[in-house]
């Protein structure tokens, strides 16, 4: 049998013409090098056949004679560093180049870069040194990256106004605290999160808000509530929240039919501020039978011998399960694996950790705008890792 001979490649060929002349990885990676070369004759040549096909459509048109007029440098950012373009004009100052638009200075890809780095909590100078390291000393100043995170405000305010699910099975509500200027001085606001479970089990970040006050309150856990209705959230079978006083009843103002499901975690550390610490391994292993019980009936039993352990030692903490007994005991109507889902809040305080790790970088907020775009940002990374 004989073997066809092989073809030879004219792009391999092309590509051994073009680094004969490479001699170290700067001669191709470095600024000026063989790849900047090619990018920039590349978006020429494109830029080119889009002036061509702009002035035959207007010759199809039939509208008034128009040509080439020269062309005119320009400086872009790219994700290799910078490029200087020569940008081909026509005579009538009707061509819009798509690739490179007008007054835009960066090509696409470094924005998505820039937001990426700011998401993960590096500030602005950070990010530009970063760049400046990966790109070959690419330049990009504070100002430039500052406005490129600007950039997605109006899409932080359109998600926090989209429209929700009629239903959510289960919704978590926490709040974290984070640090604001305000008229010139720093204030510790409470940041309010909202998760949800929708029917399909698929985690979603309802939204943000900004107390207006420094500490958590039920009255702005009602706004909040209030808010998720007007959005088009007509009913929560289970909402999982701590144990915040009022916080129930402002749930079931909003929500009548909803049942409200105190955190255990949360009620196990209410309970330990009034427990020494010697003591405190012992009740917290006395306490376990009341919500680990299979049965209401098992469970209210095991209250009732905790009450007649403990009772004459540290009488506030059989109080504290009885003042919140109705938010403790929707579990009981549940199978252990719903149990697992709604007796903590950890699904929400794990969100919650993921945003602190970002917003630890940040000792002071200049703005709430400047919280809703970080955490906005942070949220979107989180999403797609949990995907």
């Amino acid at each position: 049998m004989v073997r066809k001979k092989k073809e030879p490649n004219r792009v391999d060929d092309l590509l051994d013409e073009l680094l004969e002349e490479c001699h170290s990885p700067e001669d191709i990676l470095g600024k000026g090098g063989l790849m900047s070369q090619i990018k920039k004759r590349l978006v020429e040549r494109a830029l080119a056949g889009e002036l061509k096909g702009h002035l035959k459509s207007e010759a199809a048109e039939e509208t008034h004679s128009n040509s080439r007029n020269g062309s005119s440098k320009k400086r872009v950012q790219t994700e290799s560093g910078e490029l200087e373009l020569s940008i081909p004009r026509d005579r009538n100052g009707s061509f819009e180049p798509v690739l490179v638009p007008k007054h835009q200075r960066r090509l696409a890809g470094l924005d998505e870069k820039i937001l990426a780095l700011y998401a993960r909590g590096n500030s602005t100078r950070d990010i530009s040194a970063q760049l400046a390291e990966l790109y070959g000393g690419a330049k990009i100043s504070a100002t430039v990256i500052s406005e490129v995170i600007e950039s997605v405000s109006a899409d932080v305010k359109a998600w926090q106004s989209r429209p929700l699910d009629e239903v959510y099975p289960i919704v978590y509500l926490d709040a974290l605290y984070v640090n604001i200027k305000v008229s010139g001085r720093v204030s510790k606001r409470a940041v309010y999160v909202v998760l949800g479970i929708d029917k399909e089990g698929d985690k979603q970040l309802l939204g943000l808000w900004i107390g207006e006050v420094e500490t958590e309150g039920a009255k702005f856990w009602l706004k909040v509530l209030t808010d998720l209705r007007n959005r088009g959230l007509r009913d929560i079978l289970i909402a999982c929240c701590d144990g915040l006083k009022g916080f129930p009843q402002a749930i079931e103002a909003v929500y009548p039919q909803t049942q409200v499901q105190l955190c255990i975690v949360h009620l196990m550390r209410n309970c330990m501020k009034y427990v020494p610490w010697k003591d405190r391994k012992a009740v917290a292993a006395d306490l376990k039978p009341i919500y680990q019980a299979a049965t209401l009936a098992e469970s209210e039993a095991a209250l009732d011998a905790f009450s007649a352990k403990w009772d004459k030692t540290y009488p506030a903490v059989s109080q504290v399960w009885i003042r919140s007994w109705e938010n403790v005991i929707p579990i009981f109507d549940y199978p252990m694996e719903i149990r697992r889902v709604i007796y903590t809040t950890n699904a929400i305080e794990s969100v919650n950790r993921s945003l602190r790790k970002v917003i630890k970088t940040k000792a002071v907020f200049p703005s709430e705008d400047a919280v809703f775009r970080q955490m906005y940002l942070a949220m979107n990374n989180i999403s797609k890792k949990r995907k």
